[in-house]
Formats: C-alpha cells, structure tokens, sequence
C-alpha cells in the first residue's frame, strides 16, 4: 500500500513513529534507540538542516514526543526548540511599495513614534526597538506598503496562542490553545509537534494475555486517507496489531444525532459539542455561550461510553485525524470511557512497523452507521444528521442551521450569536477546514476527500438512526 503525505516535514515524523514502533513491537527499542537518528539521517552530508549533528539531534527530540513528550506538560502539542531557528524574526515591515509619499499617514498613526523617513530615499522604514506591532502604520497607509509577516505558525494560529520567547523560539499560551494543531501542520520546519501514546497503545496489544478486549473506535475521516477499496483491508490490518474489535465513530455521531435533535427542539438554540477544538475555543474564548453548547458528549465519546458500561475492564483507543481528541479524553467527562487516542499517521506508521501487507488482506465489514453519521467527517455533515434527527422523531421545529469550518469563521458565527442574532438556531462549528477531513494529522488533504466521505456514506446499509442505534439505547 503506497503512503502518500502532503509534506516531507510529515514523512519525517512517519519515519520516526516507525522507527520507535518497530523497536516497541520487537522489544528491541532499549538497545536501538541511539540508532534510529542515524538510520533516519545516516549523512555524511546532511538533508534539511545545517549539519548531520543538527539534523540527528532534531530527531532524538521527536523521539521523545513519539514516546509521549514532556509529562510536566498539560499540554498535548510541543514546541521542538532545537527546530525553531530558521523564521524570520516577523512583524511589521516597509515593503518596495512605498512611494515616498508627502502625506505620511503612518508616521502620524504611529503614537509610539516608531515610523521615520529616510532622507535620501524619502521611504519610510520601522524603528524596531520602538514598534509593538501594532498595525496601526499598515492600515493608514493607503498603498498597502507595510505588511506583517508573521511566522507560519502564528499565522496559523486563529486564537493567538503562538509567540515568541526571549530567544525567539516559538511558545504556547496554553491558556489560549484549544490544540487544534494548525501549527503543528503549519510549521514547515516541523518545530512543532503533538506527543504520542503509541507506546502505551502497543504496550495494551501485546501485553493483552488474558483475552481482554481492545477495542478501535475509528473516526468516520478514514475512509477519505486510503485509495478506494481499501478500506476492509485496513480495518483488518487495524485487527492484526492486536484490536479485538473495530468500531466507527460514525455509530457514535448517530446516537449524537437523534439526541441532539430532541436537545435543539427542547432549548431552540445550540452549538455542536462533537469538534474538541471548537468546544474549547467557545469556553475560552466566549465563556458566556457556554451554556449554548450541546450537553452530548462527542460522538467519540457517546460511543465509547456504551462499550465500556458493558465491557468495564476493555481498553477502547480513538483512532482518527485530530490532536484535540488527544486533550479530549483528559477531560473528567470523558475520561473514564476513551483510554487513548492514536492519529491516522501513528496508525499508519504502527501498520508499517508490523510489516503488515495491506495489499493482501482480506476486507472486513465495518457496517455499523447510517451515512448521516458518517458524513460527519465533513463540514455541513453534522446538520444533514441533525434534519434527519428531526424527521424521525417527527419534531416540529424550525431548524436554522449555519456550518462553518476553521476557527476564523466558528469565531464570526459565535460573534453574531453574542450580539443577539436570530439568522441561525444551530451552530455547526469545526476547528478545522473542511471539517474533519481537513485535521492535522491526516495522511494528505485532497480536494477528492468530500467526494470519498459522501461515497463512503452511500455505503451504509443502515437508513435511518432507528435503525443503527436500536442495540445501543
């Protein structure tokens, strides 16, 4: 089975995982593990960095995340500070656009008195130790001749939890982080990354003697990262690393579904509770809406929760395409029902380290949900379920139903919410462009990954959420 990844930073994070599960499943880690830098950067001459050194001492730095990072850290995205050398500096600065006009509109809205002229050019420029990046210079002047270049990361980053330490590394507000993972798959030197509990994952595997069951709860997004008809083949190599039972998520987005709907109809105005990311950008960000988010647990959860009250003493692992399922599952609500959570690439990476031949597999039926909840896994997907919750419960409400995708725009819709609009009754929000098909930790991102979401839904037998939750109420 080809491995395609959208960036070479991705391909090296995939060769460490690898690495670090091959000497996990062979307990051969201990006595490799000064090894895997050379085997990934073997030199002389280095790749991506200024030297072999460089480079080797990088990737013992993703190792460490790889075996679950800094446990002093609540946070579950670190910043690799050996990796974050080479962004600009960033901030305002005077472009070639500048004409040298007589009006200097920036120097007169600049109050720190950071915007000079040069008198033999006539351009304007920035005294550095004076200006706090403001931005007051780039919106008065009237050719656009001042811009901010901001390093990729804090560019990426919707809620402003990315700046710069006194060194100039990049640093996380964790207050502000709500671990969408934007600049995880931003940095184009990959200084930033999110720790792993594969460890702990393929520990549970192999150490499964007493027959318990490990059950993967996979999010419906898989069916988007592999060529079609592959599906089968790796929901049974997911069965061959030692999962006893594969579930989809997708089960879980339905019995949310039929819930929500009675819980919108009953209080006329809800935001969705199944984007982590989301739900963590409203509490922090509009403490107040708060009340406004649906009182269902995602659909990760809801689903987990039912195994685990008739199976205590399983280990149930998330397997999808989100960092904030990660932080998630720490949560008090959520915690006793969801032991780990493994990223598409990790998964990939543990199928590689096991040297499992997809291609020959057979495939296993995974039958579980109807395609409302399987298009979950794209922006709009939620509220198609939500109409059909509706129908089948024969409520009658006046459903007024806004998706939005990325946190820019969840940030506008719950603006108009705050200031009182009645433009919408329901609120669909996801962290992430495109919804879930779009998460950080995807394998790729394909204008053709809505088309295999939709196509995958067309799949399921089930009709209607009577149908597929009538064993799970």
């Amino acid at each position: 089975m080809n491995v395609r990844f959208d960036t070479s930073v991705q391909e090296l994070k995939y060769k460490v995982l690898k690495e670090i599960a091959r000497g996990l499943f062979n307990d051969t880690l201990l006595n490799e593990y000064n090894e895997i830098p050379m085997r990934i950067s073997p030199g002389p001459k280095s790749t991506m960095r200024c030297c072999i050194y460089k480079e080797r001492a990088i990737v013992q730095e993703r190792m460490k995340l790889a075996l679950g990072g800094n446990k002093n850290i609540d946070n579950v995205v670190e910043v690799i500070k050996i990796a974050c050398d080479d962004c600009p500096l960033g901030g305002y600065e005077v472009t070639n656009r500048c004409r040298g006009c007589i009006a200097h509109r920036c120097e007169k809205a600049c109050h720190r008195d950071a915007i000079k002229f040069s008198e033999t050019t006539r351009t304007a420029f920035i005294n550095r130790d004076r200006c706090v990046n403001c931005g007051m210079c780039a919106k008065a002047c009237q050719y656009d001749a001042i811009q901010n270049f901001l390093r990729p990361c804090e560019q990426a980053c919707k809620v402003k939890a990315i700046s710069m330490d006194e060194d100039h590394f990049a640093k996380i507000d964790d207050e502000k982080c709500v671990q969408c993972g934007a600049c995880v798959s931003q940095c184009p030197f990959g200084a930033i990354m999110d720790k792993s509990s594969m460890a702990d994952v393929i520990k549970i595997l192999k150490d499964n003697n007493e027959n318990k069951k490990v059950v993967a709860i996979v999010a419906p997004a898989i069916a988007s990262q592999f060529e079609k008809g592959y599906l089968g083949k790796v929901i049974s190599a997911i069965k061959m690393l030692g999962f006893t039972e594969v579930v989809e998520a997708a089960l879980g987005a339905d019995l949310v579904s039929d819930n929500e709907a009675q819980e919108l109809a009953t209080k006329g105005f809800l935001t969705s509770s199944c984007c982590p990311a989301f739900v963590s950008f409203i509490k922090k960000n509009f403490p107040t809406l708060e009340d406004k988010i649906s009182h269902n647990l995602s659909p990760m959860a809801t689903i987990a929760k039912w195994i685990k009250e008739h199976n205590p003493d399983c280990k149930i692992v998330f397997i999808g395409p989100c960092i904030a399922k990660k932080q998630e599952i720490k949560q008090e609500s959520v915690k006793p029902y969801v032991d780990y959570v493994l990223t598409f690439e990790e998964l990939q990476a543990m199928i590689d380290a096991k040297e499992i031949d997809v291609d020959h597999l057979e495939d296993s039926k995974l039958d579980d949900a109807t395609y409302f909840g399987r298009v979950f896994a794209r922006s709009g997907g939620l509220v198609e379920a939500i109409r059909q919750g509706l129908n089948e419960r024969e409520l009658n409400f006046d459903l007024k139903p806004i998706s939005v995708d990325g946190l820019e725009n969840c940030r506008l819709a719950t603006l108009k919410v705050k200031n009182g609009t009645n433009e919408f009754n329901f609120i669909e929000g996801m962290s992430c462009s495109g919804g879930c098909i779009g998460g950080p930790c995807s394998l790729h991102h394909e204008i053709k990954d809505k088309m295999e979401i939709d196509m995958h839904g067309k799949e399921a037998s089930h009709l209607t959420f009577a149908s597929s939750t009538k064993n799970y109420k």
